[in-house]
């Protein structure tokens, strides 16, 4: 009896370990069980139904979706994955996207998108660009973000100006900001943003510089072309066009522009319905203007599959209806955001039928892709305090610029260094 007993002992104890390896993934009724993980619940309705359809296709599979919150996101997944386990599906960006493909946290897709002949060219350039490493493929793209200017039209014929289109330069900006300002109501013209993605990334990559190297191994943070887009943008700002670097930081320019208080604002694509809700007709959009060449810094998030996952087959066909022309359609349609697979993405151009939100999808012909490296992170806290503390006085644009290239160089060069 004690033999008899030990043995079933040892099989239930077996059983919970072989339970705790590998994704989190099993076995719920006879079917099998994928988790997906993402953080955003406003795609739920989307989600659904893009699930309905993978599951005529695979009805034994049931899939358990979670949305956690952003603010525990990357804690709970970083370290579900580095202990074996996790969703076996989740959303991946940019900035955190290079740590996980070279911790082995996410799978080599590429192997799986050669054997199904998958062609990756359907996709956005910038987002396959981002979300490779080493030449492959370790997420398939989903949707992107592009940045434009915002406009508020009422102000602008108050003014009696033309509204602002393609041919707008960074001159345009100034001599147009300088009739839409008045300081009497507290209205400014423009946004000179302290912001990355919709501010001095443009800006930056406009003025003909760069903020990493293609080969991911320098800064350009330190050169004449990044220093004239910071020193343009605290010309606006010193001319009382633009909000203060401290005024920013106490309110929002999302709210000033909101509340009428802004005539332009720079924003990535994500915020026109939110903007909608806040200016309705009011709203328009128009191209970034150029510096000396035309540029739009373009994010957007990837599917990724768990390296660890012990349903790959399951999963790879879940990311490809996901990111396939019907599922990237049914985003279109609900008008979240633009749809990564070209040519899908009407349904979100008609989500504001005043809004001329072709300008997001034409600007991609000048797209950047959002700049990372494997400690991002690292980097960017550096940059994040430097740039404000220039911002606000506490040093010059020279000497902030040159701190954030040689520590970025420092810490690019430790990268892939185990």
């Amino acid at each position: 009896m004690r033999i008899s007993a030990l043995i079933t002992i040892l099989f239930l104890f077996t059983t919970v370990l072989a339970g705790c390896g590998g994704s989190s993934s099993g076995e719920a009724g006879g079917k099998k069980v994928l988790n997906v993980a993402l953080w955003d619940e406003n795609v739920k309705d989307t989600l659904t139904k893009t699930i309905q359809l993978y599951n005529k296709s695979h009805p034994d599979v049931e899939v358990k979706v979670t949305y956690t919150p952003w603010a525990d996101y990357w804690t709970k997944l970083k370290t579900s994955l580095a202990g074996n386990s996790g969703p076996d599906v989740f959303w991946m960006n940019g900035p955190n996207f290079y740590a996980y493909a070279s911790n082995g946290w996410i799978k080599d897709l590429q192997p799986l998108i050669d054997q199904s002949k998958l062609d990756t060219s359907v996709y956005t350039d910038a987002l396959v660009d981002l979300y490779s490493y080493k030449e492959h493929l370790y997420g398939l793209p989903y949707f992107l973000d592009a940045v434009g200017l915002y406009y508020n039209k009422e102000l602008f014929d108050k003014a009696g100006i033309s509204y602002p289109d393609n041919s707008w330069t960074w001159n345009s900006i100034e001599e147009n900001a300088a009739k839409l300002t008045d300081k009497s109501n507290g209205v400014y013209g423009y946004a000179a943003l302290i912001d990355s993605q919709s501010g001095y990334y443009d800006l930056i990559h406009q003025a003909g510089g760069y903020i990493i190297s293609n080969d991911k191994k320098s800064s350009g943070f330190n050169s004449p072309e990044a220093l004239s887009a910071f020193k343009w943008e605290q010309g606006l700002m010193d001319k009382g066009y633009s909000p203060s670097a401290q005024q920013q930081l106490e309110t929002k320019p999302l709210q000033l522009f909101g509340s009428g208080k802004m005539a332009m604002f720079p924003a990535i694509s994500v915020s026109a319905p939110e903007l909608y809700k806040l200016l309705g007709d009011k709203l328009g959009v128009a191209p970034l203007p150029a510096g000396k060449k035309q540029a739009t810094i373009v994010h957007g998030l990837s599917w990724a599959m768990n390296g660890k996952t012990k349903h790959e087959h399951e999963a790879w066909d879940l990311i490809q209806v996901l990111s396939g022309k019907e599922g990237e359609q049914m985003l279109a349609d609900s008008g979240f955001s633009i749809p990564a697979y070209k040519g899908t993405e009407d349904g979100w151009l008609k989500s504001i039928p005043s809004l001329n939100l072709q300008v997001f999808v034409d600007s991609l012909k000048f797209a950047v892709p959002y700049p990372v490296s494997e400690k991002t992170a690292e980097w960017q806290d550096v940059e994040t305090k430097e740039i404000q503390g220039a911002f606000l006085g506490k040093k010059p644009f020279e000497e902030a610029l040159k701190t954030i290239a040689d520590k970025m160089d420092e810490i690019l060069a430790k990268e892939g260094k185990k």
